[in-house]
Parts: C-alpha cells; sequence; structure tokens
C-alpha cells in the first residue's frame, strides 16, 4: 500500500496518536478539550496525501525539502495550526515537538500495518519527508512572524506610553533651569535632569522608529525647503558641545537648498557623526564634508581608526547588531538600542537616497550618504502620485 493511502484509510489512527501526543504538552494541554488538540491535524494530512501522489520536478523536490513549496495565497492548514497554538500558549519548541511526533507516528503506523508489502518505493518515504518539511517550515514561519508582531506592538504601546511623561520632565527641568533665583546646586540637578531625560526621549524615539518601519508603516517624512548645510552643521555643533575633547572638521561646498525633511535628515547627521565620535580613534578627529555641487548631494563622514572587519560590515546597518565585542566593553557607558544606523539607513531610503560604509587600515571607516535635491516641481509631482495611491 502506497504511504498516501494509508494516511487517507487510516486518518483517524493518525489523527489519534497526534492527540495522544499533544495531550502530553504541558500546561496548554491542560486547558484544551479534544477538538482543540486535534486542531488542524486531519486537513493537514489531506494536504500531505494529496502532495504525495503530485508529479514533480527536481527542482520543485529541492525546494519543498526546504519549506519553499509552492503555495496559493491563502492560509494553509499549517500556518493556521500555527495561529491556534499561539493562542493556546504552545512555545515554538512545542510545536515543532507535534510535527516531529506526527512524522514518526505516521511511519510507525504504516511500518506496522499488515497491507504494507515490501516492495514499496524508498521515495514514498522522501516524499513524506518533503511534505512534513513544507507544513512544518509554515508553521514555524507564521507562528515567528505572528510572535515579532506582537512583541513590535508592545515596544510601540511602551514607547508611546514613556515619551508624554520623559516629555513632561525634561520641560519641568527646564522650566527650573531658566529661573535664576534658585540655589546653583539645584540647578546644576536640574541641568542632569534635563540632559538625561533628553537622552532617553532619542532612545524612546528610535524605538518608536524601529517599531514602525517594523510594524510595516514606514517612516513618516514631511518634506520643506531647507538649508541640509545649517542641518548638518547643527548637529556637528551639538555634538561638539556633548564631546568638548574631540575634534570634528566641518566643511561643504555648493547650493545648499532643497526639499527634504529637516528634522529627519538632522537625525541622521547626528547618528551618523555621533557613530564616528563613539567608535573612532580618540585622538583623531572626524571629518565631516557636504557636496552639494549637483542635483545630488554626497555627505561623507570619516573617522580614523580600527576598520570594521568585512564580515560584520555586511550587518552593519541591520538592527541590534554591534561592531564587535571590544566595542561593547569600551563604550559600555554609551546609552545604544544597537538600531542608529538602521534608522538611519530608513530615513535615507525614504529620501529615496542610497548609504554605504567603506573601511580600510589606511583610510579608517567612511559613511557616505547621496541623497536627490528634490525640486518644488518634483515635490508637487510626488504629493500628487501620493495622494493618488491613498484615494
Amino acid at each position: 500500500m502506497h504511504l498516501s493511502d494509508f494516511i487517507s484509510e487510516n486518518m483517524e489512527s493518525i489523527v489519534q496518536a497526534w492527540e495522544d501526543f499533544a495531550r502530553t504538552i504541558e500546561p496548554p494541554a491542560l486547558t484544551m478539550d479534544r477538538t482543540a488538540l486535534r486542531d488542524h491535524a486531519s486537513a493537514m494530512l489531506r494536504v500531505i496525501a494529496k502532495d504525495l501522489t503530485a508529479g514533480q520536478t527536481a527542482l520543485e523536490q529541492s525546494e519543498k525539502s526546504k519549506g519553499h513549496g509552492l503555495r496559493d495565497n491563502d492560509d494553509t492548514a499549517a500556518e493556521s495550526h500555527a495561529d491556534a497554538r499561539l493562542l493556546s500558549g504552545y512555545t515554538i519548541e512545542q510545536i515543532v515537538s507535534e510535527f516531529r511526533a506526527l512524522r514518526a507516528s505516521v511511519l510507525r503506523l504504516w511500518s506496522n500495518s499488515a497491507d504494507k508489502r515490501q516492495d514499496v518505493e524508498p521515495l514514498d518515504i522522501i516524499r513524506f519527508n518533503e511534505a512534513i518539511d513544507q507544513a512544518l517550515a509554515e508553521s514555524v514561519g507564521r507562528y515567528a512572524r505572528a510572535v515579532k508582531k506582537s512583541q513590535n506592538l508592545f515596544l510601540s504601546i511602551l514607547g508611546h506610553d514613556l515619551r508624554h511623561p520623559l516629555e513632561d520632565s525634561i520641560m519641568g527641568a527646564s522650566l527650573i533651569m531658566s529661573t535664576t533665583y534658585i540655589a546653583s546646586k539645584h540647578n546644576e540637578l536640574a541641568t542632569r535632569i534635563f540632559n538625561s531625560g533628553q537622552r532617553m526621549l532619542k532612545l524612546v524615539n528610535n524605538l518608536l522608529d524601529f517599531t514602525r518601519t517594523q510594524l510595516g508603516s514606514g517612516l513618516p517624512i514631511n518634506l520643506k525647503k531647507t538649508d541640509i548645510v545649517n542641518l548638518c552643521l547643527g548637529a556637528v555643533e551639538e555634538l561638539r558641545t556633548k564631546y568638548p575633547e574631540r575634534t570634528i572638521e566641518f566643511s561643504a561646498k555648493g547650493n545648499r537648498e532643497g526639499f527634504w525633511d529637516g528634522a529627519r535628515i538632522a537625525q541622521v547627521f547626528s547618528n551618523l557623526v555621533g557613530n564616528a565620535l563613539q567608535h573612532g580613534a580618540q585622538t583623531e578627529p572626524v571629518t565631516v564634508h557636504l557636496d552639494c555641487g549637483s542635483d545630488e548631494i554626497v555627505a561623507r563622514i570619516k573617522n580614523k581608526g580600527a576598520p570594521i572587519d568585512r564580515e560584520r560590515m555586511q550587518s552593519i546597518f541591520e538592527p541590534l547588531v554591534r561592531f564587535t565585542e571590544e566595542d561593547s566593553i569600551s563604550h559600555a557607558n554609551e546609552t545604544s538600542l544597537g538600531i542608529g544606523l538602521y534608522i538611519t539607513r530608513e530615513i535615507v531610503q525614504a529620501h529615496e537616497g542610497v548609504i554605504h560604509v567603506e573601511a580600510s587600515n589606511g583610510e579608517g571607516t567612511t559613511f557616505t550618504v547621496r541623497l536627490p535635491r528634490t525640486t518644488a516641481t518634483e515635490l508637487g509631482s510626488r504629493e500628487t502620485t501620493f495622494a493618488s495611491a491613498t484615494l
């Protein structure tokens, strides 16, 4: 008897074995009835049995074994199963164990069947394993995406809830700092509260930007005519105040005006120059140069010091990634979520620009940002296109 026929004719026995195993997974199984424990098992088995009889090419066989089999746009039974198990409190390890048990149960029952002939094609077992792998990949993928989405929603809500009391604290500290008749020690304390609040607010804003991109909404961009040199110089001056012992060399040339989101572009420069100060050689200057001589603005931020490893450079713009273990030790006092460069890339891309990094032993590390200089005519065209797309 072919394995596909065995599954179809012995569905109840296989599903019972699935239920028996699911009942051992505690604590979620303690609160689940029989229907919930059997959830989607029959549907998945029918899909697997049908797949065993379908023709497939060598490429399709290879892709299926990796969990990349062909599918339509509807949710599969394995994906629906992941949703149900997540709501029931299953961990990802427990879901994987269910599929492992299902694989073992089917093959064991089939092997013990009196109808099983000795001349069964080994291809049956190969095809069955491919189908199980495909279902497992679908289920684990859906579970992981759902968990990630819920985590990002939590972070987004947390960020919003934290931002308002932080802003109130910063405003109160600022008011105290502006008062002339209080003792100097109180003014010093208010200054510390103000500076700490500003650092915390920057972290919260970065967290909110990160969750926006992860949830698919993207970063909001408000294009207005602005002077990009002033934006960059403002970020440089702020960091010169924060790092008085460091040298930042600034230069710019060309037409400075265009349409950008001023606050966002200032954030790009602040992140990149701040990053150069943190990770560059302490005794060497950081150089910032803006070339505004064409329709494209080219900004280069360069620092001397040990270059980034070529392997690590591949993930430098990914969120929650540190450059090196040494960085984490040498900059232990720096407050960072590891998402600054990721947000920088997202802002640049939202402006239809590009950013890349180069590093070498002789030259250090250079970040290059290329931004199109949007004109008033181009801005009107983009706004019209956006309005049409949202109708």
